[in-house]
């Protein structure tokens, strides 16, 4: 301890005023050039197209860079041994980093959620096949903040989101409508058909192309599955499904297709 402040005593009387004006010179021209590098690295992340978020980070990380940089050469030119301010930030970085290594996980996830962009604020995603979805509201390094269906903001950890499936609804413009629909195994199939095909007819914001199509996928214990397949803008999908499913009631009260249900027969028999 007497040693080290032996030492910084015989820096501090090494001072000149020379030194120190130096010293101020040289701060005032690294300031100077932080702020053009900033300009020049401001430009060329906008040419490039980046996140705005993405942006911003990464001129943040340049500045502190910068400034460490800076206190460096001052440092130097007063004749401050950097060696010891080198180990210095060493060692702090080593423990905030130590300390905080579920935030910067969730920093790194930001990272990898902002540079490959799997989803964008609005839109429709699910994670973990179904164990959450939400419209995206937010993306920041830590969360990324869900709107559910439901009416809750649910905010999950970047580190879990990149690490995560990610079923992106929206993307792609277009969702496509599945439902699943019993009918009696005593109406005929083209009948059934027929009628599921009226009743997408008569549904507003069903796309004629991809054509929509109605397939036989199971034989239950009671009743034929039949599937409704067709397809909805992403803005219109939930209207359009839900619309759907009534009018496939409808149709089949008009046609007189039967709507199964489970049922027990009983049978008496006399002896």
């Amino acid at each position: 301890m007497t040693d080290s402040l032996n030492e910084l005593l015989q820096i501090l009387k090494s001072f000149t005023l020379e030194k120190i004006l130096t010293a101020l010179a040289i701060l005032l021209v690294c300031l100077l050039a932080i702020r053009i590098l900033n300009r020049i690295v401001l430009k060329f992340l906008r040419r490039t197209h980046l996140d705005p978020r993405m942006s911003k980070y990464i001129l943040a990380a340049v500045k502190v860079l910068l400034y460490i940089l800076t206190v460096l050469i001052v440092a130097q030119s007063l004749g401050i041994p950097t060696t010891s301010l080198v180990a210095l930030f060493s060692v702090l970085s080593l423990a905030v980093s130590l300390a905080v290594q579920d935030v910067l996980g969730n920093v790194a996830g930001g990272l990898v959620i902002l540079f490959s962009k799997p989803f964008q604020i609005g839109d429709y995603i699910e994670v973990d096949q179904g164990s959450v979805a939400g419209t995206v509201a937010e993306i920041d390094l830590i969360h990324t903040k869900l709107d559910t269906a439901d009416g809750q903001r649910v905010l999950m950890p970047n580190r879990t989101m990149a690490d995560s499936k990610i079923t992106n609804f929206t993307q792609l413009g277009t969702r496509r409508i599945d439902l699943a629909i019993g009918a009696s195994y005593d109406d005929p199939i083209p009948a059934v058909r027929a009628a599921c095909l009226s009743a997408v007819d008569a549904t507003p914001d069903i796309l004629s192309e991809p054509a929509p199509v109605v397939v036989v996928t199971d034989y239950g214990e009671s009743a034929v599955t039949y599937h409704v397949r067709c397809w909805s803008r992403v803005e219109t999908y939930w209207d359009a499904r839900n619309t759907l499913t009534e009018n496939i009631k409808y149709a089949f009260d008009k046609a007189g297709v039967t709507m199964p249900y489970n049922h027990l027969n009983i049978h008496i028999l006399d002896k």
